[in-house]
């Protein structure tokens, strides 16, 4: 009987691999979303971009929701033909050239500071974003669902392993601000893009040193490996798997320039047809692989648990994402940022709901561990009600907040509100977010893990876009943005905690 793999703080030594791995990543994507929204707002001289935020939202909230809705995608073809390994190489690649053409852009308009948006920098702008979105799809649904597989089914560390993941992600997002936001706000946007594509780099060559760690608890299988592959010998990628690596990103990324290009010249009708088609028989495609990949009774009750918490998640995030739109504006127009006589970056607030994640969440761990051995600890569906709760309180002091800021007249308010905010959030993403990863890989039928962890972005992804529209949505309605928000979670709450009971029995036995 094989040993069982505890070498790193009582869990399998892949999860540090993966930690790290994710750190990096997470260090790119971060760093790039801290400043995003600043840059597109930044005059054209500086190397912005010179829109107006109605039009940095939009674009902020079609990448962060795409970004979330090609998991889809990639979990698809990792389950089927890659392995997860494969496919989040080519992802990581793809997402290094969308930095760098990013960074290349911004300094391209700074130095030549017509006056005017040029060609050019709109090209390497949607360029890079559209290398950014694929790339990660391919990236993002793998590295979780390989998480998940070190553990055997019903490891009780489950849960705790992803937190620990969760830490990951977020130490990577607490410190790249304090880099790449600064390199950005006081030195250079395309010097911002450039740390995120170094960071997406890092990422890439640590998972390919690590690579053989990552093997499943108490066995000899190597997880992440292509289906077809026999685990127990084959530990890592080829050389004639690298050489497909490269292949297929050049591949996929030179058409995606084609495409770039072709969104740019075409009228805006064509091509918003040609993405709600898209749309359609992406989403189509999705539920007939679910179907297909789905067996008996107790499968489909547990698929239906997914589709219902999927909602809540969407609610979740409609509002948590407004951190990189209306609080990153926010902080910098109506927070004093003033300290001994220095300017803190508006992109550095972005790290404080990573630091409030790095320090809670082992906090969440014990508590979730001591409550389990007491058989107390709260199902998967009323942590997600929690959530929305915390979500709720956090835009009614948003709301407070606002109500006592008066830019036209130069009346600021503390950043301590902002801290504030932040913390109420975090405490409600520690409940949802790691919760619903490790959910995913739990309730999953086996053969569709990765394209179900696809679906969950998916849900994000639609939370992210409604997030950037909720402004408009709001004063629409005639409310006030944050306190509409923070009406809506707190009644979809109440609503969650209404159907826990039931959905705790749909869950057949899983906790």
């Amino acid at each position: 009987m094989s040993k069982v793999d505890k070498g790193f703080f009582g869990h399998p030594m892949g999860l540090s691999t993966l930690f790290a791995t994710e750190f990096w990543e997470r260090f790119s994507y971060y760093g790039m979303r801290g400043f995003f929204v600043l840059f597109l707002t930044a005059e054209l001289a500086s190397g912005g971009f010179g829109l107006d935020k109605i039009e940095a939202y939009s674009i902020y909230g079609l990448f962060t929701s795409l970004v979330y809705l090609t998991p889809i995608i990639g979990g698809i073809l990792a389950d089927k033909l890659w392995g997860q390994r494969f496919s989040m190489y080519v992802g990581a690649l793809m997402m290094s050239l969308g930095q760098f053409g990013m960074a290349f852009g911004s300094y391209y308009g700074k130095v030549t500071h017509t006056g005017e948006l040029l060609h050019l920098q709109q090209f390497s702008l949607y360029a890079g974003l559209g290398l950014m979105i694929l790339g990660n799809g391919f990236f993002k649904p793998v590295i979780s669902t390989m998480v998940g597989k070190l553990y055997p089914e019903g490891d009780n560390d489950r849960d705790n392993g992803f937190t620990i993941f969760y830490m990951g992600i977020n130490l990577g997002a607490l410190i790249t601000n304090f880099i790449g936001g600064t390199l950005a706000e006081k030195i250079g946007w395309h010097w911002g893009f450039v740390a995120a594509g170094i960071g997406m780099i890092a990422s890439t060559i640590w998972f390919f040193l690590r690579e053989t760690s990552v093997k499943q608890r108490g066995t000899n299988y190597s997880v992440g490996l292509c289906p077809n592959d026999d685990g127990n010998i084959k530990e890592k990628l080829n050389k004639a798997d690298w050489g497909r690596i490269v292949l297929y990103t050049l591949g996929i990324s030179a058409l995606m320039l084609v495409l770039v290009q072709g969104i740019i010249v075409l009228p805006a009708l064509i091509t918003n047809s040609i993405a709600i088609g898209a749309g359609v028989i992406g989403l189509a495609y999705l539920a007939i692989t679910i179907f297909k990949g789905t067996k008996g009774k107790t499968e489909w009750s547990r698929v239906g648990v997914i589709l219902v918490l999927a909602f809540f998640n969407l609610a979740f995030w409609s509002g948590f994402e407004q951190a990189g739109t209306s609080f990153n504006t926010f902080a910098k127009e109506a927070t004093d940022r003033v300290l001994f006589d220095w300017e803190i970056p508006a992109s550095w607030f972005q790290s404080v709901n990573a630091l409030f994640i790095v320090v809670l969440a082992p906090f969440f761990t014990v508590i979730w561990t001591k409550l389990s051995e007491k058989k107390r600890n709260p199902r998967t569906p009323n942590k997600f009600g929690f959530s929305l709760v915390f979500l709720s309180v956090g835009f009614l002091i948003a709301g407070i907040a606002n109500d006592n800021a008066d830019v036209a007249n130069g009346i600021l308010v503390s950043p301590l509100w902002l801290v504030l905010i932040y913390l109420m959030h975090t405490i409600g993403e520690l409940c949802m977010s790691p919760v619903g990863l490790s959910m995913i890989t739990k309730l999953s039928p086996p053969k569709i893990t990765s394209i179900m962890m696809g679906a969950w972005f998916a849900s994000i992804a639609l939370g992210n876009y409604l997030a950037a529209a909720m402004t408009a949505i709001s004063k629409a309605l005639g409310f006030p943005t944050f306190y509409f928000i923070a009406t809506y979670a707190i009644v979809l709450a109440g609503v969650a905690f209404l159907l826990a009971p039931v959905l705790n029995k749909m869950m057949k036995g899983i906790h």
